[in-house]
């Protein structure tokens, strides 16, 4: 009894290292700003296995590179109101660009960023983490979330909200999101260019291969624009290893900010340690 006991104990052991071994993997962060991952990152992408492919699983950190929502495709004309509204913003970035002391991108006063901006922010990276009734995007910046759920319907009335209200259902593999209901404080871009609480939203993503996302939108805002804004194609790869790869932290930390703004920021647009405080709003580019 004893020597069986001994070898079922030996055997407990063996087993339960190899599964530690299995498991023991170290995290791999995803790419900072504008795609640089460490070289212990590149190593492991490297050597890590194709992952298995499934049309319908988006999960997994993704980036993308140069990727800028609809700027790929001409801005239709804005109507009265959404005149008004562009040409109040003063973005720090592109042919309208002011220091940033001047500026008022609400990114600067780390407000949230909100949808779709956060997708293309910096070329930073978001995850997608899929259950059977809900959709979770997590995005790189300021680490906010985006609930799709699944099978649902839009609200008709919604009180606008910094992400939005989102649904999805599948059309064979394309997952078909639709959204409303934001809040129109939200920048589409780092240009300025607006969005009004009108806005909705339909995105359709696809996953050709396994380390491939794909997405165009359509954005429709009849307050804002005389008729609906068609993106191009926009592609993101899969940031492997696929299942320990996870996003840097990054956050928009108020205190930092008003610092940054105060002792630098400010000082390029003005000169002076001290700008007035609704001019420290720009995001450090």
């Amino acid at each position: 009894m004893r020597v069986r006991f001994s070898s079922l104990v030996v055997v407990l052991i063996v087993v339960s290292t190899l599964c530690a071994s299995a498991f023991a993997q170290d995290v791999i962060y995803g790419p900072s700003t504008q795609g640089r991952r460490s070289p212990a990152a590149m190593k492991a992408a490297a050597a890590a296995p194709k992952p298995a492919y499934d049309a319908k699983d988006f999960s997994g950190v993704w980036w993308g590179r140069n990727n800028s929502l609809l700027m790929k495709n001409p801005m239709p004309a804005l109507t009265p109101d959404g005149k008004k509204a562009f040409d109040l913003n003063k973005p720090s970035n592109g042919p309208r660009a002011v220091v940033p002391a001047l500026g008022n991108d609400p990114i600067g006063r780390c407000d949230p960023v909100g949808y779709p901006r956060n997708l293309w922010l910096n070329t930073r990276s978001f995850e997608f983490v899929q259950t059977p009734v809900k959709t979770v995007q997590i995005f790189e910046w300021t680490h906010a979330t985006r609930e799709v759920i699944m099978g649902a319907k839009l609200p008709e009335d919604p009180d606008p909200r910094w992400y939005g209200y989102a649904v999805g259902h599948w059309e064979g593999n394309t997952l078909v999101i639709n959204s409303n209901g934001y809040d129109e404080r939200t920048w589409l871009d780092s240009l300025g260019n607006p969005h009004s609480d009108e806005m909705v939203l339909e995105e359709r993503w696809t996953h050709p291969d396994a380390e491939t996302l794909t997405v165009t939108m359509t954005l429709t805002d009849p307050k804002y624009y005389e008729k609906p804004w068609v993106g191009a194609a926009q592609t993101f790869k899969l940031q492997l290893p696929k299942n320990v790869t996870v996003l840097e932290e990054a956050y928009c930390v108020p205190s930092e900010e008003e610092s940054f703004n105060a002792n630098t920021r400010n000082v390029a647009g003005t000169g002076k340690k001290e700008a007035p405080a609704d001019t420290r709003n720009q995001i450090k580019q």
